[in-house]
């Protein structure tokens, strides 16, 4: 039989705890659990239902496959040995309290329970845990095995404390309720501060085991109203229940775009980790907590240990945000208890470097702190901001511990971003005065107005681009959607390890946690603040992410700068890469940004840009618009006026670095005012051309099908007099330069949408002829090359042809993309989406370069143009430079990228690990 389950460190194959095979069958959660028990850290038993059995699930109609239930059955009764206690079913109650345990009382039955030969209940956790970290996203049962029969004998077996028992059983039932049958958790979360109001207690470790009883009862009548039936008391069926619904959590609407946003596949399915319960919750002596061995805000290490706990308290308090916890040093100051919290003090201290040197990183850990003992439940390698992640990889090679090789691998390349985020103005801080502070849980500045709720946050994005400071009490993994449009999330609830700060901090989003002096109220739109003023939605607020300040209204950002950390992971990129790094940029700011973050050249200036302006557009509708010659004549001098002045601020700006210039691309039509009646009119008295020419001439110039139609190449070989314009004016720019600043620039003149070698040998015929004029006129030259754009699978198939007769190839993408998917990257938003959730595809194809289809008419390009010129250039000026893409065109010979001036940090180092990668490999 096919083994499905892995028991209390097994692996398959016996496969090292830390393996990727490891990984692969038994998800993070499952691994960690592994890793942790075999080197002897104090770990509750556990079993594993590996991750594939998830995807047989889903295959098989959600149905257990053969032979699971047994082999789950036999997992539950070795791991009820282990424990020394009992999964109490029907019939083993019968066994050990008696045939009659159903109707004797509660009082002799508690009695019975209490024989010191009767083992105690075995209560489980379920829990998800795929391979890949999805911080929340999936579903988790706690205190799984409590019912009626075994509530009392757990009471029985703690007479003393039957108030834990019961506080078990009520966070079960609510749990149990919304992840397995579906009953919405507010309804309890009323229900309980009715209760609490009632008997007057704040927190919910307030209540006694009497009022505790009555939450418990009136949950029960909750459950069973809401449900339409009992809850379920057969622990087994419990339990069938959980791992089905842990099962489904892998495609809840949360995980999914969780998923989506980081790029982690569909089709991996999800662990099932089944723990036996150990309780923080059971005393004051009880607890638990979440560290990291190292900070993962700032990467900083500290001389105590990191991390946040709750006394008496259940994980879920920590990381849900109810509570606000306390930091962990604490624990080494404590004097009650007769010391036991100092000593569970001293042994975190030895698990957090045990754990760091067993994954050589920043770990981020789980424990429980049950009755004075300490039990650890989970580790991995902790999310962390950019600003820790850069931090971390100097120190771990400064310490000797990592290369700078496994320190590039360690970099999310698009986490980089969050270096370039605005920080507030250090002049208007010094006048703006915080109205609250909170807990600095992810760093970063932001400004935006309050919307407190994530669906609404969601839609006024979408529709409106509103800069929003999602504003709660503590978000919860529903929420992502709503966290995702915010630029920065405020809650008055949790602390730097609530849910709120991990996926803060994995998105790169401000956050500030654990506000606890304002006063949300979701339900009246309202924040009180601690002088008793109130602000109400839509008000604006500015939250500092690394102070914790909060602040009325707008405070002032300014640009980020490259930060020393930054800087150095840059240089190592810039030592290891290859590829070299273009930017896409048409103005000479463009060209200001790229070169800050340290671009190489222009791999793409869209010459019909500078056309789009509005002081230029006037000239460039004159010439579409002319009669006859001698006004289209007139038109094209002021636009090779302005063209050239263009150039010019582009070369100057480049330095002698190749500038990539591609020739008009846009249809005719784009440049007209369609559907502008004043400006038609205006035109009209300018031009001395009727407005029903000038209609004429609009509707004459509309496309059935712009994205393949009259465009590119194809309006220089109907109006050559265009091209040659803007050949000119690249020639005469670059010479001007050269004379004014003894800098030769790198001219690089680009043909679009070329599809045939006569039409391409066309326009460079046409380059030589403007060149020889200009070089005569200037008595002066400069050197240069022309090259192609490959954008349709055509250009691909005779690509052996093109290379023959120019210098480079250029791939743009996006249009290579649509012509060889025949879908529009503009239209592609009404379906894609829908794909990418239904796993039809596994990213979006304009967002990363689809390597089956696309890719491979790439790698045909370039074999093709080689046969011919071996060290033929080859660079890329589409949109898809992430880093998966990265490492494709790295593999496939690319000469250089070319991204947005705000992506070339990000592109300099996805290539260095394009080339870590690749040296791997071989």
């Amino acid at each position: 039989m096919q083994k499905r389950i892995y028991f209390c460190g097994e692996t398959p194959n016996n496969a090292a705890a830390d393996s990727k095979e490891a990984k692969n069958c038994l998800g993070g959660k499952g691994q960690s659990l592994a890793i942790m028990t075999n080197i002897g850290l104090p770990v509750p038993g556990f079993y594993t239902i590996q991750c594939n059995v998830c995807n047989e699930y889903f295959q098989a109609g959600n149905v257990w496959p053969a032979g699971l239930k047994e082999e789950n059955s036999m997992s539950v009764h070795k791991l009820a040995e282990k424990m020394g206690k009992r999964f109490y079913n029907h019939e083993q109650l019968k066994q050990v309290i008696g045939a009659d345990y159903q109707t004797i009382s509660v009082e002799e039955f508690k009695k019975r329970a209490a024989d010191p030969k009767v083992p105690t209940a075995l209560l489980l956790s379920v829990r998800s845990g795929a391979v890949q970290s999805l911080p929340g996203m999936m579903d988790t049962v706690l205190n799984l095995g409590l019912n009626e029969y075994t509530v009392r004998l757990l009471a029985g077996k703690n007479p003393d404390n039957e108030r834990y028992v019961l506080d078990s059983y009520r966070r079960f039932i609510m749990m149990f309720s919304d992840i397995v049958i579906g009953v919405d958790s507010k309804v309890f979360d009323l229900k309980l501060h009715e209760i609490k109001q009632k008997f007057g207690r704040v927190q919910d470790f307030e209540l006694t085991a009497d009022e505790l009883r009555e939450v418990v009862a009136a949950f029960l009548k909750l459950a069973e109203e809401k449900a339409g039936k009992p809850f379920p008391q057969d622990i087994d069926e419990q339990l069938y229940l959980a791992i089905n619904a842990v099962f489904a959590s892998w495609n809840n609407p949360r995980a999914f775009t969780y998923r989506n946003m980081n790029k982690i596949p569909h089709d991996g399915g999800t662990a099932v980790n089944i723990c036996a319960m150990v309780f923080g919750n059971m005393n004051n002596i009880s607890g638990s907590g979440v560290g990291f061995t190292r900070c993962p805000k700032t990467g900083v290490t500290f001389d105590y240990l990191y991390g946040e706990f709750l006394k008496n308290a259940q994980g879920e308090d920590v990381v849900a945000g109810t509570r606000t916890p306390i930091n962990i040093f604490t624990m080494r100051e404590d004097p009650s208890d007769n010391g036991i919290w100092k000593r569970i003090y001293s042994e975190l201290a030895a698990v957090y470097k045990k754990l760091e040197e067993q994954y050589n990183d920043l770990v981020d850990l789980e424990f429980t702190v049950e009755d004075g003992k300490l039990y650890m439940l989970q580790a991995r390698s902790g999310k962390r901001t950019a600003f820790a992640m850069a931090k971390l990889a100097i120190d771990f090679v400064k310490e000797g511990k990592w290369t700078k090789e496994h320190a590039l691998l360690q970099i999310e390349p698009n986490k980089l971003n969050e270096f370039l985020f605005p920080r507030f103005d250090p002049a208007e801080l010094k006048k703006a005065k915080p109205v609250t502070k909170g807990l600095s849980a992810s760093p970063g500045a932001a400004v935006g107005q309050i919307v407190f709720n994530p669906d609404k946050a969601t839609k006024l994005k979408a529709e409106n681009n509103m800069k929003i400071i999602l504003t709660r009490e503590e978000t919860s993994p529903e929420d992502i959607q709503g966290m995702a449009a915010a630029v920065g999330i405020l809650t008055s609830c949790g602390g730097q390890t609530s849910h709120a700060a991990v996926v803060a901090r994995q998105m790169g989003k401000t956050c500030v946690c654990g506000c606890s002096e304002i006063h949300i109220d979701e339900h009246k739109g309202t924040v009180k603040l601690p002088n008793g003023e109130i602000l109400h939605e839509l008000d604006w607020i500015s939250i500092d992410g690394t102070t914790g300040n909060v602040y009325k209204g707008q405070v002032a950002q300014i640009d980020a700068e490259i930060t020393p950390e930054l800087q150095v992971i840059l240089d190592w990129s810039d030592e290891i890469r290859t590829l070299k790094v273009r930017t896409n940029s048409d103005t000479k700011k463009d060209c200001a940004i790229a070169l800050k973050y340290g671009c190489e050249g222009i791999g793409l200036t869209r010459s019909e840009h500078q056309f789009f302006e509005k002081s230029k557009i006037k000239a460039m509708r004159k010439m579409i618009l002319a009669k006859d010659d001698a006004m289209r004549a007139k038109a094209l001098i002021d636009l090779k006026n302005y063209q050239k002045s263009d150039f010019v601020d582009l070369f100057t700006a480049m330095d002698g670095r190749p500038v990539n210039i591609r020739l008009l691309d846009p249809p005719l039509h784009e440049f007209l005012p369609s559907g502008q009646p004043e400006l038609i009119a205006e035109l009209s008295k300018e031009m001395n051309i009727s407005v029903q020419e000038i209609q004429e001439q609009i509707d004459s110039l509309h496309e059935q099908n712009p994205m393949i139609g009259f465009r590119g190449c194809r309006l220089g070989v109907v109006y050559p007099e265009i091209n040659e314009m803007q050949i000119k004016a690249i020639f005469e720019a670059a010479i001007e330069v050269k004379k004014a600043t003894g800098k030769v620039p790198g001219v690089e003149i680009m043909f679009p949408f070329i599809i045939a070698e006569k039409e391409l040998k066309y326009f460079i015929d046409m380059t030589t002829r403007c060149k020889e004029i200009v070089f005569a006129e200037l008595k002066d030259e400069v050197p240069y090359t022309c090259g192609s754009m490959v954008e349709i699978p055509r250009a691909a198939i005779v690509a052996d042809k093109l290379a023959a007769i120019c210098d480079y190839f250029s791939f743009g993408t996006n249009d290579l993309t649509q012509t060889t998917l025949g879908c529009s990257r503009d239209d592609s938003g009404r379906f894609m989406p829908v794909y990418l959730n239904k796993g039809l595809l596994k990213a979006d194809p304009f967002v990363s370069l689809d390597q089956e289809g696309v890719g491979e008419l790439v790698k045909m390009t370039i074999q093709k143009a080689r046969s011919v010129k071996p060290n033929f250039k080859v660079g890329i000026c589409g949109e898809q430079t992430d880093p998966v893409s990265i490492e494709f065109l790295h593999n496939v010979g690319l000469n250089y990228i070319s991204c947005s001036p705000f992506r070339v940090m990000v592109a300099r180092v996805s290539c260095a690990i394009a080339a870590i990668k690749a040296k791997m490999a071989k």
